[in-house]
């Protein structure tokens, strides 16, 4: 069994995934088709993270987080109506995903770094996959602006 504060953080990191993968989802759904399908491939990478996490905390006897935070769910509404205010709304969700992404691969290696190298290993294998998405968005996000 996981300790409570390694236990508590790693719920933490679903939380922030879990709003990450609605946020994702919530965009896609006003996207042109070729945006929304890497959105889309974004929202399936963060939800095998997802279930990854979840199954390690299962697996040492932690019941695991499954649904995001309520900032999450207010986030998700005032970015979506700030991006309808805007010309291009496209280039707004980018902006504002690549941003999320980037703090929630941030709060990944805060985490790494304060646990114990054998309870970090659960976080570390997930980090292919973020970076995998941060790449992904820091290459939209770098088209977006012109």
């Amino acid at each position: 069994m996981l300790p409570r504060p390694l236990s508590a953080m790693c719920n933490a990191l679903i939380r922030r995934s879990i709003d990450l993968q609605l946020l994702y989802r919530h965009a896609a759904a006003g996207c042109e088709p070729g945006l929304r399908m890497v959105l889309g491939e974004n929202v399936h990478t963060l939800g095998l993270l997802i279930a990854d996490l979840q199954e390690q905390l299962r697996n040492g006897d932690v019941e695991p987080r499954e649904h995001g935070s309520w900032r999450g769910v207010v986030h998700r509404h005032v970015t979506g109506w700030l991006v309808r205010t805007v010309a291009r709304r496209d280039g707004a969700w980018i902006r504002a995903l690549s941003h999320h992404e980037s703090a929630l691969l941030h709060a990944f290696e805060q985490a790494i770094e304060r646990m114990p190298a054998e309870s970090a290993l659960m976080l570390r294998r997930q980090l292919p996959r973020l970076r995998g998405i941060h790449l992904d968005m820091h290459s939209l996000a770098g088209s977006a602006r012109y």
